[in-house]
């Protein structure tokens, strides 16, 4: 039993059970024994490998986006273009390689931010940043940016934002909660706690006994503030994540640990917590400050951007290893049966003015 699983059990055993967001937040963040806080999630030795870890060419995509956004609100400075969510610093090192390639008057007069709330992981992207011409701050919340434009990324995100259950029993939906059963092991339960059905999807209104359906108060009020900056200060956002483009109903709560998916309830604090995005609802919170939403798979929004191009250019002097290996991390970046059909693409944009 991992500590912070005998942590859970008697806080459970003495207070009772708890949500789901409770549970999961406690599982990635707590300060001591949380996932984030506490180990290396990323790359092959870790328990999962994002896009910009697959190859450079996300990153110098994701940066041609954010540049030609910038280009598009008039080339605005200062503005400052930042990460939330930086993982190791991988993406913002390739967008910055790339910036400086495309722009030097840029980088030169833009700033730079990394939004990250874990101090291990903030520490990794300085060692993976050390040695950049430019400066970077870091940051623990958006709130803290400068009050100019924001053009802003976040890869992988809102997947690791807790969320809340509710499950149908009887003739309503309950608060789904992890508490105790007869051998003083986790497990799922239906609390007292109900929601109301307006907040649910249109697929909710017919449940079966046992569905599910999943809310993210959390990830709306975060995509709210980072809406709110850009309404209000100007810039752009582009948000990648796996999820859904229509909203519905089920359970997609999940655990993944050194690759393999595993019980969500085994190993807290061991393993990563995830669970599918609701681009619809995310979508919604953007436009309610005016802005404008596109919404796409990753593999759209890779190939619209000149992932093939890119791949051909940088293939053109390599040789059969390296071409391969390109044409592996195409396939895996915005092939259907890989990241590019299940991972999504929101870009967030001020609406534009009519005549």
């Amino acid at each position: 039993m991992t500590r912070l699983k005998q942590r859970i059990t008697g806080l459970i055993g003495a207070a009772g059970p708890i949500p789901v967001s409770e549970y999961m937040a406690l599982c990635l963040f707590d300060p001591e024994e949380g996932y984030y806080t506490t180990r290396e999630p990323f790359g092959a030795a870790g328990d999962f490998i994002t896009a910009p870890e697959i190859s450079q060419m996300f990153g110098e995509l994701v940066a041609v986006w954010l540049y030609q956004a910038w280009q598009g609100a008039g080339r605005p400075l200062p503005a400052t273009f930042a990460e939330i969510g930086p993982g190791r610093g991988t993406l913002m090192k390739d967008m910055l390689r790339t910036w400086s390639r495309l722009d030097p008057a840029l980088v030169a007069g833009a700033s730079f931010a990394l939004i990250e709330t874990s101090p291990r992981l903030a520490e990794i992207q300085k060692q993976t940043l050390a040695g950049q011409s430019v400066a970077l701050a870091w940051h623990q919340a958006i709130d803290t940016l400068p009050p100019q434009p924001l053009f802003i990324v976040g890869n992988e995100l809102f997947d690791a934002v807790p969320i809340r259950q509710f499950v149908y029993v009887g003739t309503g939906w309950r608060e789904r909660v992890v508490g105790l059963d007869g051998a003083d092991e986790l497990h799922f339960f239906a609390g007292a706690g109900s929601v109301d059905p307006a907040l649910l999807p249109a697929a909710a209104a017919d449940p079966p006994q046992g569905a599910i359906v999943e809310v993210a108060p959390a990830r709306s009020a975060l995509m709210s503030r980072i809406a709110e900056r850009i309404a209000g200060h100007g810039g752009a956002g582009l948000f990648i994540d796996y999820g859904h483009l229509q909203p519905g109903i089920g359970d997609t709560f999940q655990a993944l640990r050194r690759h393999q998916r595993e019980d969500v309830l085994a190993n807290p604090g061991e393993a990563d917590l995830t669970a599918h995005v609701d681009f619809a609802a995310l979508a919604e919170m953007a436009r309610a400050h005016g802005l404008d939403v596109q919404l796409s798979t990753q593999g759209e929004f890779l190939l619209g951007m000149g992932l093939l191009e890119r791949a051909g250019t940088l293939g053109a002097d390599a040789d059969l290893g390296t071409r391969q290996a390109i044409s592996d991390a195409v396939e895996r970046l915005a092939g259907p049966d890989a990241m590019g059909e299940l991972f999504k693409v929101m870009q967030v944009l001020p609406a534009k003015k009519a005549g």
